[in-house]
């Protein structure tokens, strides 16, 4: 807890140059979780008075400091680094591969629910059999 608090109050980038985009996106998810959450905390205090409104402007400002400081704690940054890393070693599909690939899955999920209507329909007219004996 220490090294967080310490790490909180720094104002230098951990590794500057390394996983830039993936902290980036991180940083902007957890800024849009801040700004919603204060947003909605304006909405809860409906008051129209300065209170409503300073209120989750300071803990918005706190939040998005918090939120550029975890992405670049060094353990939190290095995961995220290796992260993108990883996600560069991947060979995406083309176009073409993703639609078929896609139309694949769509048409054996709907074989399967065929499938399965005909065995609940099958079991249903059993019970129903049997209940009337």
């Amino acid at each position: 807890m220490k090294d967080f608090l310490r790490e909180l109050f720094r104002t230098s980038i951990y590794k500057r140059t390394q996983g830039r985009v993936i902290r980036q996106v991180t940083f902007a998810g957890l800024a849009l979780a801040v700004a919603f959450g204060c947003w909605r905390l304006n909405q809860t205090l409906g008051m129209n008075t300065t209170i409503a409104y300073v209120i989750p402007g300071i803990l918005a400002v706190v939040g998005f400091w918090v939120a550029y400081r975890i992405v670049n704690l060094p353990r939190f940054a290095d995961f995220l680094i290796a992260v993108e890393a990883e996600m560069n070693k991947v060979s995406w599909p083309t176009r073409t591969e993703l639609i078929r690939s896609s139309l694949v899955v769509l048409v054996t999920m709907f074989v399967l629910a065929g499938v399965l209507l005909v065995f609940d329909a099958f079991w249903t007219m059993i019970f129903q059999t049997l209940k009337i004996l």
